[in-house]
């Protein structure tokens, strides 16, 4: 179970009106645009042997206009991958800036505004500052005495009857697919009675972590559609939601979308028959950009291009009694440096890909 590890840590500004007793002081210029207190969330949301997954959101007192920011780790801690910051270590000190889009922090808004993976402790770090300002007022982290579940409301699953949950796909979601296993860990940390089905049963950390799936390597979904298979597949282990992440194999076999989406329409029609109220999240698949050695020049347009049909289809076949929800897994996920290959998701694409599992599959569930 991963604590909550929020620290919510005042920043003090230079147009503070006056310091509190026992305040930091304020250390450097800061922009007038950053000017006024402001929050900096160190949440640590994943945890495992020997790493971790935080996010780092701002709460903007007056409005920012770039961010800039830096802090002090305990001693063996390291950042191995982030995302959405242009960042770097040096001995125990990290820094990041802004990418740009993520610039702008409105006044009084908070804002999500970097993920990162790490190695040694998840003790919050010492020294942080947001554009040369000192954080005032930090203290070590203390584990909340209960874990409290992420959703405000309870799961409305009674006990005992857990919702049947089919990762459906291809090797993303097969092995190396281990995203399965934070998405796992996201959903039980939050309080959810889940059960992960499907007719395939893979290793994935961590340890304890329901592993049933029905992650296929190599298959395009054209053919297994066509071959009955996945009716089969419906049939043998009956979800009440699918995770959908399927046709990376057919774009690179430059199988039209037209084709890709009549076969989502065909698995669509199978499990609602099995399950009038089943609910679909079909993935926009992630970023297909192998090395041109591979002989796949085009794929990474073939993507885009199959991605750009999904919303449409979605909402033509999604019903109030069995939705389908459209999952970006595209936005964000950078192939170079989250895929070691880029095709198949590292460990950064990993906790990237769970992260946005998870935050659909919250709406459905709570």
């Amino acid at each position: 179970m991963r604590p909550d590890r929020t620290r919510k840590i005042l920043l003090v500004g230079m147009a503070a009106a006056a310091l509190t007793a026992g305040a930091l002081p304020v250390l450097g210029p800061v922009p007038a645009a950053a000017d006024g207190s402001c929050q900096v969330d160190y949440d640590v949301v994943n945890g495992w042997d020997g790493g971790f997954q935080a996010d780092i959101s701002i709460t903007a007192g007056n409005r920012v206009d770039g961010w800039d920011i830096s802090w002090d780790f305990p001693a063996d801690t390291a950042v191995t991958s982030a995302w959405n910051v242009d960042w770097n270590q040096t001995g125990t000190t990290f820094t990041g800036s802004d990418v740009g889009w993520n610039a702008r922090i409105g006044a009084g808004e908070t804002v999500r505004v970097f993920g990162f993976v790490g190695s040694g402790s998840t003790v919050t770090p010492e020294g942080i500052s947001v554009n040369g300002t000192l954080c005032d007022g930090q203290t070590p982290p203390t584990p909340d005495p209960t874990p409290s579940p992420t959703p405000t409301d309870p799961p409305t699953d009674p006990p005992g009857d857990p919702v049947r949950i089919m990762p459906l796909g291809d090797s993303i979601t097969g092995s190396p697919g281990c995203w399965r296993g934070n998405l796992w860990q996201l959903v039980t940390d939050a309080g959810y009675d889940v059960d992960f089905v499907g007719s395939q049963y893979a290793g994935c950390a961590p340890a304890g972590a329901d592993l049933d799936h029905e992650g296929h390597g190599g298959a395009l979904v054209t053919n297994v559609v066509a071959s009955g298979e996945t009716r089969t597949w419906l049939e043998q282990n009956t979800p009440d939601v699918v995770l959908l992440h399927f046709g990376t194999n057919d774009v690179w076999s430059n199988v039209p979308p037209s084709q890709i989406l009549d076969a989502y329409s065909s698995i669509v029609a199978d499990l609602r028959e099995l399950n009038p109220d089943a609910t679909v999240l079909a993935a926009q698949i992630i970023p297909l950009e192998p090395d041109a050695s591979f002989g796949c020049t085009d794929c990474a347009q073939r993507a885009v291009n199959l991605n750009a049909q999904i919303p449409a289809w979605a909402a033509s076949l999604s019903t109030a009694e069995s939705p389908i929800v459209v999952v970006d897994q595209w936005t964000g996920f950078d192939a170079s440096n989250d895929a070691y290959d880029g095709v198949h998701p590292n460990d950064s694409g990993n906790v990237k890909i769970a992260a946005r599992w998870f935050d659909a599959l919250d709406d459905v569930l709570s």
